[in-house]
Parts: C-alpha cells; structure tokens; sequence
C-alpha cells in the first residue's frame, strides 16, 4: 500500500491494520483505553517539538498525533458509534460556530479579550446543550468544579480548577501573596523532613506544587512549558559538566559535588 497526502489513504491504513485475520495482531487487541496515554504522550511529543523549534521533527510528531485520532475513530466506527467524518464535521462545526465575528459577517472589528469572552460563552451553551442531550444521572453534580476533567495532566488540571475558583472571586489579588503561601508550604515541607513523615511530605509537596502553580497563573506564565524551559536548560548545564570533566580525562562518578557545582556555575555564567 503507498503513502499519499490524502487523508482517505491514512483511514484505508487504519483500517487495513484494523481488519480480522489480516491485521496487525498489535493494533487489533488495541481498546480506547489502552491507547489513551499514547495519544497524550503524542501531544506531549508535539509541544516539545515545538519547544525546541525543530519544524521537522514537528511535521513528524503532529502526523504521529493524527493517527491517534485516525486510530480512535476507527475503533468507534468499529462500534458504530462515530466515524472520522463525524470528527470533523463536529470540530467544523464547532470553530464555525464560537467564531461567529470570522463567519456570521458580523460588523466591526472585535478586540483578542472580546473574543475569548464570546469564545468562553459559547462553550458554555454548547455544554449546557450537550448536558441536556444526556440521560438525567442518578445523582446530579452541582460544583463548580464538576466538569474540569480528571485525565489531563496535573499541572493543566491544576490551572483550570484555580481558573475555575478565581471566576467566582476565590483567589488571590497579589502574586505576593501566593509567595507567602509558597514560603508557607515550604516551612510545611520542613515540618515534615524533621518528623520523618513520608506521607505528609508527599501531601506537603503536592500543596507546594500547586501553590507553584498559582504563581505561574498570576504572573501569566504556562507552569507546563516554563518547566520544560527549565527542563531543557537543566540538559544544557549538565552537558556542560559531562563535556568539562571529560576533556579533563574524567568521569561524573570521580568529580565531588563541590567541582560539579563549580563547573555548573560555569555553564551557568556562560549563557
């Protein structure tokens, strides 16, 4: 079977890989669930691509993040549950409804926060829509956090459930003051170190994380990509000291601390 730039030919791949008796053994014992962490792992995949400014390798990762869709969809048409026709006439439909300023001809020009303000309310018609096509559940779920949902990432999920308590006022004024609280969480930390509680050090770290998190919202920064920034430069310093020792005829396992932190403070002054 040949590659091609069609989107048709990718779908008859799927489907080939898919099909009884002929597939791939691999692909065919596949469900949803067992594909869901790579499909996050594919997303994760594109943003790094994107964080290194490696368009190449970007071309590569969104085709890989596709098939994850191409791969899920053929499961729910397997079910007759959807296709990935059905895919994209809903997301079609979708853009073309929360841009009504784009679509709908509507005068004059509108600002990025009017946008975003249309674009915040039409997601809430669409969710109220979407509630109201649902069977009623046993029991209903009124918080305000209900539908952020519980698979994304910690640090995402982190975000949108602080977003979520700030819409109602239930936040801080001052990024500040979210450093007392992070100063705050770290005195916990140490409580916990100098009892040797395992378990409320896990606990302790996980407020000191969140609280983290809320600094990156107020001060606007993306706590996901600032700490894949970080991520990065971490690499970059390391390298530093692995290419410093062996030019000096060592290894990492015969430098001290001290002189690792020496050459680290070097790489460190160098950028």
């Amino acid at each position: 079977m040949n590659s091609s730039r069609d989107i048709s030919r990718l779908l008859e791949i799927m489907a080939a890989l898919r099909t009884p008796g002929t597939g791939c053994p691999w692909d065919l014992e596949q469900n949803f669930a067992t594909i869901a962490p790579y499909t996050i792992e594919e997303a994760y995949e594109v943003a790094d691509a994107i964080a290194r400014d490696d368009l190449d390798d970007l071309c590569d990762e969104l085709g890989d993040l596709l098939l994850q869709v191409v791969f899920h969809a053929r499961m729910a048409e397997e079910q007759n549950a959807f296709s990935f026709g059905d895919v994209v006439e809903a997301i079609s439909r979708k853009m073309i409804r929360r841009h009504p300023h784009v679509f709908a001809g509507k005068d004059g020009r509108l600002t990025p926060s009017d946008v975003k303000g249309a674009w915040d309310r039409i997601k809430a018609e669409e969710k109220a829509e979407r509630a109201a096509r649902r069977p009623p559940p046993e029991t209903v779920r009124t918080s305000l956090l209900s539908n952020i949902k519980t698979g994304q990432p910690a640090l995402a999920r982190a975000m949108e459930l602080q977003c979520k308590a700030s819409s109602v006022g239930f936040d801080w004024n001052d990024p500040r003051a979210v450093l007392h609280k992070i100063r705050e969480e770290a005195d916990e930390i140490e409580s916990a170190l100098d009892r040797s509680d395992a378990d409320e050090l896990a606990k302790e770290t996980g407020d000191l994380l969140f609280a983290l998190v809320n600094l990156a919202r107020h001060v606007g920064a993306d706590p996901d990509l600032a700490l894949r920034s970080t991520n990065a430069k971490f690499e970059r310093r390391f390298g530093y000291i692995e290419r410093a020792l062996v030019s000096q005829g060592r290894s990492l396992q015969s430098a001290s601390l001290a002189e690792m932190d020496a050459l680290w403070n070097e790489a460190k002054a160098k950028e």
